[in-house]
């Protein structure tokens, strides 16, 4: 490993202090440090770990990194110091090497006087150490030669990015050093810094980079310095041999040992169970079972390695704000897509902020009273009517003070209207709307090719009764006979038969994934279930549902246990229909990127991708191959060129060591099953590798990205069902005849419910601004790899991407394509190579256009309170202000309003004040309490 070990510590007011060795320091004054000392010191490695001088030093002090391999310390050779700039003297090269560090984007106060000194401290030398690695061999060490010297100085650049700063160090390379392969770096300052790269010049090559990318550590942290490899890449067996022993050590120190609890600063990827679902020490109700391990195998998380619960030693305690969860620390969010993260908590606590207040003061869930109050979580943003809203506001004591901050930032409380709503408001109320969403929608990989009759379940019928499903072939008969379809003028059987013979029925089967939950699921107040089974037919270029069988674990209480439900003529089983299918779209809802079916293709040499769809006009599928192909191509060629052998595959140790961890640390319950690909030729690893990047790019972003366009529209995809279906034996069957409207929305999450899980949707839909796509390379990381071939692969590979984004395209406006085109139907983009940055951040702009305040991306969105419980401001961006809420909402003179006509509007405020400061008013104080902890949670964004 790398150790730091200073020979000069950070500067002090008084002093700096050097540390010669294990019992000799100098004290050095101010001057000297600054200016330079003529004294001359010589410094050597011991292979006790310990420093003594033996080379000439001049000028500041510095630390060195010292190189350890295994047991056994490396040596470095040594070289004379010119006392004039601190570079070699003797015959050489001339180098300079300059560092690129990024600055935090928004800085608070103190952090731009910590950055100032920071500044100063880099510019004398003080704050970053720097030591070249030749890729060749030190005859007198075994290991790759170095040199070293401290960073100065900030080099002013002109550059549109105002973030960016970098520092130089100078040396004098003798002449035998060979080519460099590796930095080290060692951080002295106090904070951590982020390292874009390390160019050097001076060499016959041309300028060398080392792309870093990442999080340098401070030495108070970690003493070990980072290594930063050049953009070269080399297998295992053709590194160069003065970096063998650093690529073993960088990799070592990132693996972790399952001990100790992880720092933030921390790089370190190691293995856990689950065993963090539950909070037992709060109350019982709380405690959750271990995810992982024989009774309920599963994939391991990233270990944090926090102390166990008092109550229970098998589950790990739970962090709270504001502490942060450990994730190695280049993993975690970038400081823009943090902004934009935290800017959609702050909608989301808007959003919330009536229905969580009105629940505050009433005994039950307030559920949505119309499909107007729905609407207008979109083009009022109040969830109340205007009635309940005024006799809120009476309830709750709030002036004028509170509507005008609604009415100024009203933007704020809205929701982004949905695509499907936008184009057609009752599209979700139609059946081929509902199946097409299974084939375009947010979950499109559960449907699969219907192979026989009778439908079984797997589950055992001692506990869940029969396995047959009431969905038979007589009444898939009786639906089709109603319809228009083609090809099928035949008898009932030959009917039944051909269907399935040209995969013309479909399948959507939750029965025995959800139904041994079912029981605990509806013992859940305000919670109801079923597990479902749902038919498709396939005619004409339509998918159509035909059946839905609605399952309940069997009680003594009741001995029906399931249900088949069909969309019917007549009013009644129109509506009842329609809430059979919300229930589909809840268990829909909860088994999202849970369970994946891949039935919906054949084998076909024919095709370019060796499958054919069973749905041609399949919008997920058909645009995933597309991507899937392309991805598929540039991984075999990336991997042809650097396995260039037989065996170098198989021979590749960090590749086997790297498989290995997959199966036998990431997935330890399942190890050994026999379903795990081998690894043993470039087929294999091509197989592998281009499955990882489509399930981390394609795959994320179709059944991600849709998450609020089509389930931010509740009726259209309910995440929990409230209700079962009334049968006609129940006193709740004559409520359903007497309002079925009210029946069904009241099935529905409540207002609460529904905007919490919006808010979440709307977050996890949003692209930041930083975003890199496929075939993309952001500006600061165009220098990745030093290989003309890889390179021009890559290009080709981006121009593939550009040519599928024009086939998706052009796709969505081929009008032969009905799940892409048509009255209402929106394009099918989310697997659109590129996109826009997300909703949250459109939909800011808007706001900040509506009322007149500038923003860019860069906004940090805040809330402050003045005077008590005054809103200050709303934005705080990287330029100044121009307008407030306190001026929109004529807290001051700004405005029409008088301030005779303004006190007038504050005396009930003054009167509510007046009430607390007698102590009289439960509901009063409630409210103050709501408002601060909503407050306060909004400063922490």
């Amino acid at each position: 490993m790398f150790v730091a070990q200073p020979t000069t510590t950070l500067l002090k007011p008084e002093h700096i202090t050097s540390c010669v060795s294990s019992s000799t320091t100098i004290t050095r004054s101010l001057k000297d440090t600054f200016l330079g000392s003529s004294k001359t010191t010589n410094i050597t490695r011991r292979r006790d770990n310990k420093q003594e001088f033996n080379s000439k030093v001049r000028g500041v002090g510095s630390i060195r990194a010292v190189i350890s391999s295994g047991d056994q310390i490396v040596e470095t050779k040594t070289s004379p110091i010119d006392k004039n700039n601190g570079a070699l003297t003797s015959k050489g090269t001339d180098v300079k090497v300059v560092l690129t560090i990024r600055k935090k984007m928004k800085e608070k106060l103190y952090e731009k006087i910590d950055y100032m000194w920071e500044s100063f401290i880099n510019g004398i030398g003080q704050g970053i150490l720097i030591q070249l690695v030749s890729e060749d061999i030190d005859p007198e060490t075994n290991s790759g030669k170095t040199i070293e010297s401290s960073v100065r100085g900030w080099l002013p650049r002109e550059s549109d990015n105002t973030y960016l700063v970098e520092y130089a160090a100078n040396f004098t390379v003798p002449s035998d050093f060979g080519c460099p392969g590796a930095v080290l770096v060692t951080n002295l300052q106090s904070k951590e810094f982020f390292l874009m790269e390390i160019v050097v010049h001076g060499f016959n090559e041309g300028p060398m980079f080392f792309p870093a990318n990442s999080w340098i550590h401070s030495q108070n942290d970690n003493p070990e310095s980072r290594i930063i490899f050049k953009n070269q890449a080399y297998l295992p067996s053709q590194t160069p041999a003065g970096l063998k022993d650093l690529r073993r050590e960088d990799l070592l120190s990132m693996r972790g040992n399952g001990k100790g609890e992880r720092k933030e600063f921390e790089r370190i990827y190691d293995y856990a169970t689950y065993n963090d679902l539950g909070n037992p020490d709060k109350d019982d109700d709380f405690a959750r079972p271990v995810l992982g391990g024989e009774e309920r195998p599963y994939p391991r998380r990233c270990r944090t390695g926090r102390a166990p619960t008092k109550t229970d030693p098998s589950t790990e305690s739970r962090i709270e704000k504001p502490d942060p969860v450990y994730v190695p620390r280049d993993e975690t969010f970038e400081e823009i897509k943090q902004a934009t993260f935290s800017a959609g908590r702050l909608r989301g606590v808007l959003h919330n902020l009536i229905p969580s207040l009105a629940a505050a003061f009433s005994s039950e869930e307030i559920p949505f009273g119309c499909f107007s109050d729905i609407d207008k979580l979109y083009s009022d943003g109040v969830l109340i009517k205007q009635g309940d809203n005024n006799e809120l506001f009476e309830k709750l004591l709030v002036t004028s003070l509170l509507k005008k901050a609604m009415s100024a930032g009203k933007g704020l409380f809205k929701y982004d209207i949905l695509s499907i709503i936008q184009r057609d408001r009752f599209s979700w109320l139609r059946d081929n709307e509902f199946a097409r969403q299974t084939l375009a929608g947010v979950n499109p990989v559960n449907i699969e090719v219907l192979k026989e009759f009778p439908i079984l379940s797997k589950l055992d019928p001692a506990d869940y009764g029969p396995p047959e499903s009431l969905i038979t072939k007589e009444l898939i008969n009786l639906e089709l006979e109603g319809m228009d379809v083609d090809e099928f003028t035949l008898t009932f059987w030959s009917m039944i038969l051909l269907a399935i013979e040209n995969k013309r029925l479909f399948i959507i089967d939750y029965h025995d994934i959800l139904l041994p939950f079912i029981k605990k699921m509806n013992s859940l107040p305000g919670r109801k279930a079923y597990a479902s089974r749902t038919v498709f037919f396939y005619n004409k270029g339509v998918l159509q549902p035909i059946a839905i069988e609605l399952s309940l674990p069997p009680s003594p209480s009741s001995t029906i246990s399931k249900r088949v439900y069909t969309h019917g003529h007549d009013a009644t089983k129109y509506w009842i229909w329609k809430l059979a299918k919300a229930h589909v779209c809840s268990n829909d809802a909860g088994v999202h990127q849970l369970v994946n079916h891949w039935g919906m293709a054949v084998e076909d040499s024919s095709m370019p991708c060796g499958v054919r769809l069973v749905i041609e006009d399949y919008p997920y599928a058909a645009d995933g191959l597309l991507v899937w192909s392309a991805i598929k191509e540039w991984v075999e060629s990336y991997v042809a060129h650097f396995y260039t052998e037989p065996n170098s595959v198989s021979s590749d140790v960090e590749l086997q060591a790297w498989w290995s961890e997959i199966k036998n640390k990431g997935h330890y319950d399942k190890q050994n099953e026999p379903w795990w690909p081998k690894l043993q030729t470039k087929e294999d690893l091509s197989g592998i590798v281009t499955t990882m990047v489509w399930v981390a790019s394609g795959q994320h972003a179709a059944i991600n990205f849709g998450q609020y366009p089509f389930g931010g529209y509740v009726p259209n995809r309910p995440t929990l069902m409230r209700k079962l279906i009334p049968q006609e034996h129940e006193p709740a069957y004559e409520d359903f005849l007497m309002n079925p409207q009210n029946a069904f929305l009241s099935s529905l999450p409540t207002q609460l419910q529904a905007t919490k899980v919006m808010a979440v949707q709307d977050s996890l839909s949003t692209h930041s601004a930083d975003e890199e796509y496929l075939g993309q390379l952001h500006q600061f990381h165009h220098r990745w790899i030093n290989d003309n071939e890889i390179l021009r692969l890559f290009s080709e590979f981006s121009s593939k991407l550009e040519e599928i984004d024009e086939i998706i395209n052009a796709r969505n406006k081929d009008h032969s394509l009905k799940n892409r085109t048509g009255a209402g139907v929106p394009p099918y983009e989310l697997l659109l190579p590129t996109s826009e940055p997300g909703v949250i951040l459109m939909a800011f702009s808007a706001v900040a256009e509506d009322t007149g305040l500038r923003m860019g991306w860069q906004a940090v969105i805040t809330l402050r309170l003045r005077n008590s419980n005054f809103l200050d401001k709303a934005f705080v961006s990287n330029e100044e202000c121009p307008i407030t809420i306190a001026q929109e909402l004529n807290l001051s003179s700004v405005g029409s309003a008088s301030r005779e006509q303004q006190h007038a509007q504050d005396q009930p405020f003054q009167m509510y004040h007046d009430r607390l400061s007698r102590g009289t008013g439960q509901a009063d104080t409630l409210f103050v309490r709501t408002m601060m902890v909503t407050l306060t949670y909004v400063l922490t964004l």
